[in-house]
């Protein structure tokens, strides 16, 4: 059963679906040429620990990310965990008021209300995260909208490279985001809703920041300090780079780079 709980505005009905994945590797800036370039498209699941609802759309985040077989397309997770939850007896370890703010501006933009499990795909679509068929053909037609060209590398192990080129046609003012997201993440819940579970996470982002707007020829350049916490897990890290309209918040250009030994300096 779903269960929301609101912040600021009513939640809409919204519509069930998504769908379960194989697993497939993600291909490199170098794949080899027999491989086809797949479509990175953002998953972003606004959820919490204290939420009865959300297990179950961050179960189904995470075997998505795993699986990675909706066709031509990457898959990319960010776990964003809001914080409204945490006066209800327990205080998810990984919630930021950040991400409540994120997704507070989704909602303005979308007409709903603020509630969990909402998944985001690529800012344009947002249903409950938890219903899979509509979670697969939302990531399907998003793959099929215009994109920029963004390239990643590593030049240190302590810097990213990051360059924006080639935005769609009429995209409206954008910022470039640099998240960092951690996989393998979870929690022994010992209050709230969720009492007594043992809740495994999909990609949580770790740190999301803006890393400056593209020039007026719609060019973007820049060497980012990963700023990387001692106490995450470097083999289960990484760098997540967005494109995203200012206004409208939609994603017009992604790319992701792991930043774990053996990928640890990439030209």
């Amino acid at each position: 059963m779903k269960r929301a709980l609101l912040l600021l505005t009513p939640v809409l009905p919204l519509a069930a679906a998504a769908l379960l994945m194989n697993s497939h590797p993600a291909p490199g800036p170098l794949a080899a040429a027999d491989t086809p370039i797949r479509v990175p498209v953002i998953v972003e699941l606004f959820t919490s620990e204290g939420c009865s609802s959300c297990p179950a759309a961050d179960a189904a985040l995470r075997e998505l990310e795993i699986a990675q077989s909706v066709p031509g397309v990457e898959i990319i997770a960010l776990g964003e965990h809001v914080d409204y939850w945490n006066r209800l007896g327990w205080k998810d370890p990984f919630s930021s008021s950040q991400f409540t703010g994120r997704q507070r501006d989704y909602a303005a933009g979308f007409g709903t209300g603020s509630y969990t499990p909402q998944a985001v795909v690529n800012g344009r679509y947002e249903f409950v995260g938890s219903q899979r068929a509509k979670l697969a053909d939302a990531i399907t037609r998003a793959a099929q909208a215009p994109r920029a060209t963004v390239a990643l590398s590593r030049p240190t192990a302590g810097t990213l490279a990051v360059r924006v080129s080639d935005l769609p046609t009429g995209t409206s003012a954008t910022e470039v985001l640099l998240a960092l997201t951690e996989t393998g993440l979870s929690s022994q819940v010992g209050r709230g809703e969720n009492s007594g579970r043992l809740l495994r996470h999909a990609a949580v982002v770790r740190s999301l920041r803006p890393l400056g707007s593209p020039a007026a020829n719609g060019t973007f350049a820049a060497n980012a300090s990963l700023q990387l916490n001692p106490n995450w897990k470097t083999e289960n890290l990484r760098a997540v780079v967005l494109v995203q309209e200012k206004a409208s918040h939609r994603i017009v250009g992604v790319r992701a780079l792991p930043l774990g030994i053996g990928a640890a300096v990439r030209q």
